[in-house]
């Protein structure tokens, strides 16, 4: 049991060490940034901007889930579902 706990010992300070060591990387701008080149790409209705509105959603979950703010995530589950829908209407070809 106490070799157990030395590893986990050692892998908690390896990754405390690496979150020091890393660039913090601002999921938050990286979700404000999409929200807006989303929004501008489906205001000029290109449908790209469903597949950046879909990573933002996946953006916000992994943002609910460190912060344990877990209603954000069904909310954007749903969201990807929603923008699952609304890619596939806008790529199919038109018949006439």
């Amino acid at each position: 049991m106490y070799r157990g706990l030395q590893k986990i010992s050692r892998a908690c300070a390896i990754l405390h060490l690496l979150e020091e060591v890393s660039v913090p990387f601002r999921l938050d701008y990286l979700s404000c940034i999409l929200t807006v080149a989303s929004t501008i790409l489906l205001g000029k209705r290109c449908w790209e901007g469903w597949i950046l509105a879909g990573i933002n959603s996946v953006i916000v979950c992994v943002i609910g889930f460190r912060t344990a703010q877990f209603g954000f995530i069904p909310a954007n589950v749903f969201c990807i579902a929603l923008y699952a829908v609304n890619l596939r209407s806008w790529r199919k070809p038109v018949t006439r």
